[in-house]
């Protein structure tokens, strides 16, 4: 295989072939896949809560934090009638990260209920009208809720055509590749497969017969034992970081009205105190105001914060 700087160009195998490919993996994964609830369902408001908390979270996790979310908020309507603030202050208890996410989910809720008279838009340009969503988010929903998707092509699945078909490093290769690979009107079923394929078989480091991966008689990289494969994003530390201390505002904010920053700030870190960590707690809150998820008064005396509802 060639390096991903000089690979310039790769074809798919011809038809016949390409039929071989689509039933292998379909069968390998029909046949044993990684068990996760929001697989067992078409609900769209199932799926993009699952979507939703996937971002940068990682699945086993999500599980939990997914079913309780549904057994607070069931359906569209009951997370459209809830208050902001409490859906925050859910993200936070569960430790899910990047608090946007929740507001951005609750007013997604909001819009389908007011322009969608609650009934989910059901392809990927409409999906993509929803607050919060992008492009990846609403080829999910429109696939695995209405199997009215395009191919998906995330992190795993172009390590995967990079190793399997030589497929160049390049977004539109990715894209054309994963377009011809997957079965017309399979998206549901083909893009859960190749990302399962790409998430237990094609990792990292590979797993190709340990696996079983259905794609190995095809392979390049299983041919050549070469396994290079484009570079993948790491996540930032959380512990220690602006994410973590902007979570401890939610959460503790979620358990009090209101709190003076003097009062806030020692339960947000240790080492609070002094005029550096006033300005650096006052600076945070101004941060999670402008996002919409707090509101800061300042009487004259004292600045006080709490929770937007």
């Amino acid at each position: 295989m060639s390096d991903s700087g000089t690979k310039e160009s790769a074809e798919l195998p011809d038809g016949e072939t390409v039929d071989a490919i689509q039933d292998a993996l379909i069968e390998w994964y029909e046949a044993d896949h990684r068990s996760y609830p929001w697989r067992e369902t078409d609900d769209p408001y199932a799926i993009l809560v699952s979507e939703i908390m996937s971002q940068q979270t990682q699945l086993d996790r999500v599980v939990e934090a997914w079913s309780d979310f549904l057994d607070e908020w069931p359906t569209v309507d009951s997370l459209a009638e809830a208050p902001r603030g409490d859906v925050v202050a859910f993200w936070s208890d569960h430790s899910l990260g990047y608090n946007n996410r929740a507001k951005y989910l609750h007013e997604a809720a909001n819009q389908v209920v007011d322009d969608y008279d609650g009934e989910f838009p059901d392809t990927p340009s409409e999906l993509k009208e929803l607050m919060g969503v992008g492009p990846y988010t609403a080829n999910a929903v429109a696939s695995f809720a209405f199997n009215n998707g395009d191919a998906v092509v995330d992190t795993n699945v172009k390590r995967v055509l990079y190793r399997a078909f030589d497929i160049p490093d390049d977004d539109a290769a990715f894209k054309t590749a994963a377009e011809e690979l997957m079965p017309e009107g399979r998206s549901r079923v083909w893009n859960n497969a190749i990302m399962e394929l790409g998430g237990v078989a094609c990792e990292k480091t590979p797993k190709c017969d340990t696996a079983g991966c259905p794609w190995r008689e095809w392979c390049t990289a299983y041919e050549t034992g070469d396994f290079t494969a484009p570079d993948v994003p790491t996540q930032p530390s959380f512990e220690g970081s602006r994410r973590q201390k902007r979570g401890r505002v939610i959460r503790t904010l979620g358990e009090y009205d209101e709190l003076t920053l003097d009062k806030l700030g020692p339960r947000v870190r240790v080492d609070y105190g002094g005029e550096t960590g006033k300005e650096w707690l006052r600076e945070l809150v101004a941060d999670l105001a402008d996002d919409g998820l707090v509101d800061v008064t300042d009487d004259g005396e004292s600045t006080v914060v709490r929770l937007q509802q």
